[in-house]
């Protein structure tokens, strides 16, 4: 099968001259074509059981069912497939009732996420353009353009042109295993480009959080966006402050999450799109000179532990994401008169708050970003058991890579990194030599304070149990 990708990607232009013809290709924007099974390289054996029990019942049930979208691409690109998404001509209810483990989901965009032990597959039915017939409780856009809502049914055609990319606009049949492009979407996989379907003014005020789609799947893809559909970003950026903080939280964990985060985090930089993410961050990029460099580290790191399938936390990310802007306010509390600890925990609530603004953060992940911010503190007291207490913090592992990154990037003088590698993986004896290089011993420290014996009150005459 990787044959048939490498065949269909290499001759970019014979393959696109099969399938749409010179002047088609030329053009951008292709007349709908069907490609049969035998023009392309995508097999049934490369979708998830769970996708195709779906395809199957709605098919033989009499309705239209097909793969949609990155599953397809992903597919052509030689990637493996991990979320399948189906688009039918079923309604919601319908496609509820044919599946037991099934629920609809959402308001602005009506879907049926039908559960298969862990695995999700999103069904959603084919997409029309609203009309003035239909009432605010199927379709709706604020006077900015935003669309509130967004529930007209129409059929596959009206769908593909709903879509966001035209690389996202494929689709497989199950009937016969043809692919169905509406929009040119091979010739931009062929030529690695992003491209937004219709105007792209249009389409990112009708959902802002299309230009962190194009950021994403350009730095997943390795793909180029389109001049006219990176256009308008830079202006539009403020746009994304209409979104929800929830929403966005969802989205910045595929923004970083996937592997690519390093690479993404540049192009949102690049667009200026990261600002309107965690502002407070963006401002202090240009104020630390170590900032950027350890939120790299830190995405570095996240990217190389996702390629190995190692387990990853986005409270590291976002402890990383929010250090600068604790260490400015710190640094600013404790210039009034406040001592390190309580200004440290001042600056991390204060910079939180602003986030939550935002990005809506959830405490899941905000308590162990402020452990991690605290043990920074308690990192550098290692005299007595001090050590012994702080390694035992079900956050230190995290806390110790932290601080490895701010002495990569610049912020501190390397040193107390060595020091908490070497202890982790010594001895009784190299622990003791360790710690007397820093202070006292702990078996051989001062005795422990005695507890003073309480003097007992002397009885008064009514107390008495003679009285």
């Amino acid at each position: 099968m990787i044959k048939g990708f490498t065949r269909f990607l290499q001759s970019p232009g014979e393959s696109l001259r099969s399938l749409f013809g010179p002047q088609e290709a030329a053009a951008g924007n292709p007349t709908p074509r069907v490609i049969t099974r035998d023009e392309h390289p995508i097999s049934r054996s490369q979708f998830s059981d769970a996708a195709l029990k779906v395809l199957y019942r709605l098919h033989n049930s009499g309705y239209d069912a097909y793969l949609v979208g990155g599953c397809l691409r992903d597919s052509l690109l030689g990637m493996t497939p991990k979320d399948f998404d189906v688009a039918t001509n079923a309604t919601p209810e319908q496609v509820k009732q044919l599946f037991r483990n099934s629920r609809i989901i959402g308001r602005r965009f009506r879907i049926v996420h039908v559960r298969f032990g862990r695995e999700v597959i999103e069904v959603t039915t084919f997409r029309g353009k609203p009309s003035d017939d239909h009432g605010d409780h199927v379709a709706s856009q604020s006077d900015a353009g935003l669309l509130l809502r967004d529930n007209v049914w129409g059929n596959i055609e009206e769908d593909a042109l709903r879509r966001d990319f035209t690389v996202n606009a494929l689709y497989y049949s199950i009937a016969d295993f043809t692919i169905h492009d509406f929009a040119g979407g091979l010739d931009d996989i062929a030529s690695r480009t992003l491209r937004l379907i219709g105007d792209p003014g249009t389409r990112y005020r009708e959902d802002p959080v299309r230009m962190l789609r194009a950021i994403r799947f350009a730095a997943k893809l390795d793909f180029d966006i389109a001049p006219a559909t990176e256009a308008p970003i830079h202006d539009l950026a403020p746009l994304l402050l209409q979104i929800p903080p929830a929403r966005l939280f969802d989205e910045v964990l595929k923004l970083f999450m996937s592997g690519d985060g390093l690479a993404t985090f540049r192009l949102l930089r690049e667009y200026g799109l990261f600002a309107m993410l965690f502002p407070e961050a963006d401002e202090c990029i240009a104020e630390l000179p170590w900032f950027e460099a350890l939120i790299e580290q830190a995405l570095t790191s996240t990217d190389k532990r996702i390629r190995e399938d190692r387990p990853v936390t986005p409270a590291f990310l976002l402890a990383a994401f929010m250090w600068g802007p604790v260490q400015r306010r710190q640094a600013d509390v404790e210039a009034d008169g406040m001592p390190p600890v309580p200004a440290l925990q001042a600056a991390a609530q204060q910079v939180i708050s602003r986030e939550l603004k935002h990005v809506s953060v959830p405490k899941r992940f905000s308590m162990p970003m402020r452990d991690i911010w605290d043990l920074q503190q308690r990192l550098p007291q290692r005299r007595g058991k001090r050590a012994f207490q702080t390694r035992e913090h079900p956050r230190f592992r995290a806390a110790y890579d932290f601080l490895l990154l701010r002495e990569a990037a610049g912020e501190i003088e390397p040193g107390l990194g060595d020091w908490w590698t070497a202890f982790q993986e010594a001895d009784d004896h190299e622990q003791r030599r360790l710690l007397g290089k820093v202070g006292v011993d702990p078996a051989s420290g001062p005795n422990p304070r005695k507890r003073r014996r309480r003097r007992r009150k002397p009885r008064s005459d009514s107390s008495s149990p003679e009285s």
